[in-house]
């Protein structure tokens, strides 16, 4: 394989472990502030998908617009799970949440069905996005470094959130002793809502520029990328944002490089995440960034 080869395989592989990280920062700050498995994450990165679609293929707008008002609108039905299949149960064992998750995904997925049926739906991808960089001999969609620019804009973005405002404040207050926060006069229910908006928005766009990526939407499409996404926010150190972004992009080198350098083994590219995140757990248990004494699930 040659340098340039190489380079353009990076490319992607960084491109898709941006999106898998997307995704598992919200995974990883639900399950940091409740220690909740928000099973429900992989149906709203599928809503914003469709949000988009909705947009542009039935209301004609144009396509910044809509990705706008699918990323605000999936924040918002965040926010409204949290307090009407979450919020009830704060209190209840974790095992009630966790059913709820599960009964929320299966509801808003089954929803899906019933509106846009069950049949695959092209996607709408901007003529900018179908343009192709060259860089010497290196060929690079124009998306990829899309993706690359906006998970990385997105990241910083959060950072200054957690550590430079005071929501931020109170969100990693509740990470480290939910309780004593409570004592503290922090407001939990807006602080937990705004937890389930940031991360809902952040699915919501990796769910575009999933479709984006690969331009066909279904009511399940969710399915497989939110479950890699667990597992890079448990592979990092579930609960740790740095942990979850290291742990997205190990997971898009692995499969990237599993197809350029091995391609007949490219079948198992989906078992590539569960062989690492099992090494993973067998070595560090707390994940590869995650703090001794979390409770793991």
């Amino acid at each position: 394989m040659t340098l340039d080869m190489f380079l353009q395989h990076l490319t992607n592989a960084v491109s898709l472990g941006a999106l898998y990280a997307l995704v598992a920062i919200g995974y990883t700050m639900v399950y940091g502030i409740l220690r909740l498995i928000n099973f429900a994450h992989g149906t709203i990165f599928t809503i914003g998908a469709y949000a988009a679609f909705m947009g542009i293929a039935i209301f004609n707008l144009q396509w910044g617009i809509t990705y706008i008002l699918a990323i605000c609108f999936t924040a918002v039905l965040g926010m409204a799970t949290e307090k009407v299949a979450y919020k009830p149960l704060r209190d209840a064992p974790r095992i009630s949440v966790l059913i709820s998750a599960i009964g929320v995904s299966f509801l808003m997925e089954n929803l899906l069905i019933i509106f846009f049926g069950g049949r695959p739906k092209p996607f709408f991808r901007p003529p900018i996005f179908t343009q192709v960089l060259e860089i010497g001999a290196i060929m690079i969609p124009v998306l990829s470094f899309a993706i690359i620019i906006v998970s990385a804009i997105l990241l910083v973005a959060l950072t200054y959130l957690l550590y430079r405002t005071k929501p931020g404040t109170a969100m990693r207050a509740l990470a480290n002793d939910f309780e004593t926060a409570r004592l503290m006069a922090i407001d939990v229910d807006k602080t937990v809502a705004l937890t389930f908006m940031v991360g809902s928005s952040l699915a919501a766009v990796g769910g575009i520029l999933w479709a984006l990526k690969f331009p066909q939407i279904n009511p399940t499409m969710g399915g497989f990328p939110g479950l890699k996404a667990f597992v890079a926010a448990v592979l990092g150190g579930i609960g740790s944002i740095p942990g979850a972004t290291v742990g997205g992009l190990i997971l898009g080198l692995c499969e990237i490089m599993l197809v350029a350098f091995l391609p007949n083994l490219s079948g198992y590219r989906d078992a590539v995440a569960f062989v690492a995140l099992i090494t993973v757990l067998l070595l560090k248990p707390t994940g590869l960034l995650g703090e001794k004494g979390q409770v793991k699930v």
